[in-house]
């Protein structure tokens, strides 16, 4: 085996370990979630994943956006066969090991060639519409500082892979067609034979040309190994969840409230006494015991599906240019109420990593999510409905919101009074059980 072959099997290896110990990490957190089982109904639940995962039936609903990204999810998916043919390269020092595939080897390379142009292209496009169009969707205030630029760089990154990636095929046709060393001709390369032509290559020398192939070799299997762990630590980390996040969505109508199964039994106890109260659940997480509540004060309240959820969320924002609330310019923001998730869960696994187990700091979801984005929200669900994952901030907002009530009783003045009513009066309106009908006299 060569130095650059142990090399390349060193950085791999390196890079994958460090893969596996980020995701590991990114499991445990979801993992602080309570239980809760998912996995009814399997046969609706492939094809909801089929549909809209694998299907991407959601982000066609905005054509430009979504073509666009399917041109990207397409080249992302099947370009990784140049990357497997990269790495048997790489490891046993050979030079377009599929080769032997003939003809069918010829439209591979050519079909990854114009997918490569057409990722290219489309984040071109993704980058003028963020930074020069400037959609609104893309430049509100929960983008400002490391989401924005997060965004970016992951766009530029793309791009760079794709260039490097026609530069290694536009410099390997060229010493292909000059017969140098083990450069045998094989493939089709229609994009990057047009790149050749205008960049010269074929006046350049051969040394030069064998040098910008390996530069650009290296830089492409090196950036997709960096890139594969950068998103695991970024808001590509749904590329790895978006699948098993549709598959473990609710089947349950969108508007349909879950009822704590503490207090239904609770009901049951008290109108029948012959029904034992149910016992408080606890929690054990990283070493701590966390007490049931009623409702959601921190990331341990949430189930691990709501995690899940927060660490799927690519920050789109279709979900808040089609909130009513936010249109009409309340505070909420469900994009927000996902990334203020996901960073508070962030900031326990820190804790957790540093201390071994999880210690108090004093802090909880509130300190990211104020009242006022809880209770703007009208449950309508057109978050969850325009979310290409189905994402449901919903059910966040909700068990918060049920913290407040019931733990803290702390709700809006007009919730306050309804309350006090159905209280008092059995109706939310303030009249006496015995003058509810005075309307019919005259």
């Amino acid at each position: 085996m060569s130095v650059s072959s142990i090399v390349f099997v060193l950085v791999m290896i390196a890079a994958i370990g460090l893969f596996a110990r980020n995701a590991r990490r990114v499991m445990r957190n979801i993992r602080l979630g309570r239980d809760e089982v998912r996995n009814d109904r399997k046969a609706e639940r492939w094809m909801l994943m089929t549909r809209v995962a694998l299907g991407q039936s959601k982000m066609v609903t905005r054509p430009i956006a979504g073509i666009l990204h399917i041109i990207v999810y397409a080249g992302f998916i099947i370009i990784n066969i140049e990357v497997l043919e990269i790495i048997i390269d790489g490891i046993f020092g050979t030079h377009r090991v599929f080769s032997f595939l003939g003809v069918f080897y010829d439209f591979l390379i050519g079909s990854f060639e114009w997918l490569a142009l057409g990722v290219w292209v489309a984040c071109v496009i993704f980058l003028v519409r963020r930074n020069i169009i400037k959609l609104k969707r893309f430049v509100m205030k929960e983008l400002d500082g490391w989401p924005r630029t997060d965004a970016n760089l992951i766009l530029v990154t793309e791009i760079a892979l794709m260039t490097a990636f026609l530069l290694m095929n536009a410099a390997d046709l060229t010493l292909q067609q000059h017969g140098i060393g083990h450069y045998h001709e094989v493939g089709s390369f229609p994009v990057s034979g047009w790149i050749a032509e205008v960049a010269s290559f074929p006046a350049q020398l051969s040394g030069t040309l064998i040098g910008i192939e390996r530069v650009c070799w290296w830089f492409h299997i090196i950036g997709i190994l960096a890139f594969l762990n950068y998103l695991v630590v970024s808001k590509h980390m749904h590329i790895l969840l978006a699948f098993p996040n549709v598959w473990y969505s609710s089947l349950k109508p969108k508007t349909e409230m879950q009822n704590m199964e503490r207090v239904t039994g609770e009901v049951k106890s008290m109108l029948d006494p012959s029904v034992a109260p149910p016992n408080p659940v606890v929690h054990s997480v990283a070493g701590m015991e966390i007490p049931e509540r009623f409702g959601a004060k921190d990331v341990f309240d949430l189930s691990w599906k709501n995690l899940m959820d927060a660490y799927s969320c690519t920050e789109c924002g279709r979900c808040t240019s089609e909130c009513p609330a936010n249109i009409t310019g309340k505070l909420l923001s469900p994009r927000k109420i996902m990334m203020d998730t996901r960073d508070r869960l962030e900031e326990v696994g820190k804790v957790i990593d540093a201390k071994g187990k999880w210690e108090d700091d004093g802090k909880s979801l509130g300190s990211y999510i104020s009242e006022e984005e809880l209770w703007a929200c009208t449950t309508c669900n057109a978050c969850t409905e325009a979310c290409p994952v189905n994402i449901d901030p919903v059910d966040i907002i909700m068990e918060m919101r049920r913290y407040l009530v019931m733990e803290e009783s702390r709700s809006r003045p007009a919730l306050t009074t309804m309350f006090t009513n159905v209280e008092n009066n059995g109706a939310p309106w303030a009249f006496a059980q015995s003058e509810r009908l005075n309307w019919k006299d005259p």
